[in-house]
């Protein structure tokens, strides 16, 4: 976590598995590990980017946060409260300061509600806005704030193309006035040229309201762009987590480097190396022993197929999850929680 930054969200040792069914009597015969031991922190007004390739579980860590998905093991702290120990009134209470912003514009809004009800329905539940006109006058004040006009109030999902509906779905994040939101994918599903306003306005709101964000994502170009620090994800677990910078720096992980080697790059002068990935990425239900990197791994060793390497500190605050450190930098302690580095 940045210095000086407190911390607002404590990750430790996350897991969540889903059972795998068959038969008559539906009889557990598996599990998938969609998250595998995953530890990270978010300090105040700071921006956690989580990339990785699809299906590696990014979608499943932001929603088992806000206990939206209950979780296998670990524990999470968000401002001094344990979530997964909260009764039903305690964490009603608690979604109020954690919200989430999801990937698709399109599937994330009721289409039989209008604006004045997707947005305003918060504020009824929690018993913030006491009257109907007191709600609306809530609402056209958000949609101005995140550029949309407040006369829409009236209209459908239908009526606004894909960048005003995820303008809305800011909007209802915003509405409880919350202290940490997931982004869930928030930018994926627009066009490049909408994918910087939402950008921008999302780092507009974090500097206004001091928002802190996991931003979930698969495009590298875009988390530097908002992210802090960036975690990278592979088949269930952080692999390397580093300032934004330094990541894109001095990548450490076999896997980092692959991931930024596929970015393109405007010049057509310069021709980076690009770094091929031989094979698929290994099923969660039976990830591989050792590394769970290693089947794909360019520079893997012996050790990499038989031991599961730990975090290695490589100094302000990165940290990498490979052998190929081993000798060179000293191991994490819990106290990084694993990748909290």
């Amino acid at each position: 976590m940045t210095e000086g930054k407190r911390p607002l969200l404590q990750v430790n040792n996350l897991k969540k598995y889903f059972p795998i069914r068959r038969g008559l009597m539906s009889r557990v015969v598996g599990q998938v590990k969609a998250v595998d031991d995953v530890s990270f922190s978010i300090g105040v007004a700071e921006t956690l980017g989580l990339v990785g390739e699809s299906g590696c579980g990014k979608t499943t860590v932001g929603r088992t946060l806000l206990r939206l998905i209950p979780p296998t093991e670990g524990s999470v702290e968000f401002d001094g409260k344990q979530v997964f120990d909260l009764g039903t009134e305690d964490l009603r209470r608690l979604r109020q300061d954690m919200q989430i912003i999801f990937q698709d514009p399109y599937s994330s809004l009721n289409p039989r509600m209008t604006v004045a009800g997707i947005v305003g329905e918060s504020l009824r539940v929690h018993g913030i806005a006491k009257t109907k006109e007191e709600a609306r006058a809530r609402v056209a004040q958000l949609l101005e704030r995140v550029g949309l006009s407040s006369q829409y109030v009236n209209r459908y999902p239908h009526e606004f193309s894909g960048g005003q509906r995820q303008r809305i779905g800011v909007a209802r994040a915003l509405a409880l006035q919350p202290k940490f939101i997931v982004c869930d994918e928030a930018v994926s599903a627009l066009d490049v040229s909408i994918q910087a306003q939402i950008l921008n306005l999302l780092m507009d709101l974090q500097e206004e309201f001091k928002l802190s964000y996991l931003f979930i994502a698969h495009d590298l170009s875009v988390v530097r762009h908002i992210a802090d620090r960036v975690a990278v994800m592979y088949l269930g677990e952080i692999v390397e987590l580093s300032e934004t910078e330094d990541l894109f720096e001095r990548p450490s992980h076999p896997y980092t480097r692959a991931l930024l080697s596929a970015i393109p790059v405007p010049d057509p002068t310069k021709k980076p190396q690009r770094i091929l990935l031989e094979g698929d990425v290994p099923t969660p239900i039976n990830p591989p022993a050792g590394c769970h990197f290693h089947t794909r791994c360019p520079e893997v060793l012996d050790r990499c197929r038989i031991d599961d390497p730990p975090v290695f500190d490589l100094g302000s605050g990165h940290g990498s999850k490979c052998w190929l450190h081993e000798g060179s930098y000293a191991v994490a302690s819990a106290g990084m929680t694993a990748l909290e580095v």
